[in-house]
């Protein structure tokens, strides 16, 4: 009946697919130097307040994930994250595929804390025999649904500087963190705090693509998006796309619908009884639900994830809404939820 598999299910916002049928028959040079491209970088720096940023268009997540880790680290570097990240848990292996060895550490609520990157260089206690763990991962909004406060964001940041340590957001999300009432970071902060970050398109209206902000120029970007088949011929593409999203809010504005439908719905599973283990404060919720009444679910066409069972009679379960899910949608859901047995 309906799909809360994910926040993708759905092609584009219609302003994106005008942009590009606007732009179709003009004549660029190809690889993400074109004219279109350009502005739309001018336009990430500048909601970045960030005039140094090296901007880079990419088709997806992993392969954004893979480069930004590949072109950074030496050969024998490694990078930390939490034990449910996407590059450790969703990638197969694509950072290990890159010579790169994942630390991963158990995060109960999906989020690093200097705490745990130190336990993590702890382990590995400067010896040639063992990696060395150079960076540090994390994402925003988690693979769970939390997301980063500006303070614990700044405190992995004076961590980092501490040990030597790159940082690294991915932002396949970040709009719905960005939008999030209990958010308090801004693109300037991301900028400010982090050695590289992206403003994810994917999973957030565009038809495909990722915006990756370097705050220290890399020379040789873009020979490893090249190697990597990261460079497009018709990169203009992406350019069109993320222009679209991000010249007059419009990013912003669906991802805070994404995140009032998410609502909308924890609010009425939860009024009927159903407990959720960790808050999440995004377009991403984890209620537990009996076996029974998810099989009934499923038997009445609704489509979600299975995170992980709790007891032989309960599973925890993903639903996921997008900046195209209408408040119909959500309202039939929960009349079809309070009518399980």
């Amino acid at each position: 009946m309906y799909s809360f598999r994910n926040d993708y299910s759905e092609g584009a916002h219609p302003k994106v697919l005008q942009a590009l049928a606007d732009t179709n028959l003009v004549q660029t040079v190809g690889y993400g130097t074109d004219p279109l491209c350009e502005t739309a970088r001018d336009t990430v720096r500048r909601l970045c307040n960030a005039p140094q940023a090296d901007v880079h268009f990419l088709v997806g997540g992993t392969q954004t994930n893979l480069l930004v880790i590949e072109s950074m680290l030496r050969p024998y570097e490694a990078v930390i994250g939490a034990h449910t990240s996407h590059i450790n848990t969703h990638e197969t292996g694509a950072i290990e595929a890159t010579g790169h060895k994942v630390c991963s550490i158990y995060a109960p609520d999906g989020k690093l804390t200097p705490a745990l990157v130190e336990t993590v260089l702890a382990e590995h206690n400067g010896t040639e025999h063992m990696v060395a763990p150079k960076m540090v991962y994390v994402s925003d909004t988690t693979e769970i649904g939390t997301i980063y406060t500006k303070a614990e964001l700044t405190a992995l940041r004076a961590c980092c500087d501490a040990h030597g340590l790159f940082l690294f957001l991915d932002g396949a999300r970040l709009g719905s963190a960005l939008t999030s009432p209990d958010n308090d970071l801004t693109l300037p902060d991301l900028a400010a705090l982090t050695d590289a970050f992206y403003i994810g398109g994917t999973k957030n209206g565009a038809l495909f693509g990722e915006a990756l902000v370097m705050n220290a120029p890399n020379d040789h970007f873009r020979w490893h998006m090249k190697q990597r088949g990261g460079m497009l011929a018709k990169g203009r593409l992406l350019g069109v796309q993320f222009q679209a999203l991000l010249e007059d809010g419009l990013y912003f504005d669906m991802a805070r619908h994404a995140n009032d439908m998410a609502f909308r719905l924890r609010d009425g599973v939860a009024a009927l009884g159903y407990p959720f283990p960790v808050p999440s404060p995004s377009n991403q919720q984890f209620p537990v639900l009996p076996n029974t009444v998810m099989e009934q679910l499923r038997s009445m066409g609704y489509e979600f994830e299975i995170d992980r069972p709790t007891d032989p009679d309960h599973t925890i379960v993903r639903f996921v809404t997008s900046w195209a899910t209408p408040e119909s949608a959500i309202d039939q859901f929960l009349k079809d939820l309070a009518a399980c047995k």
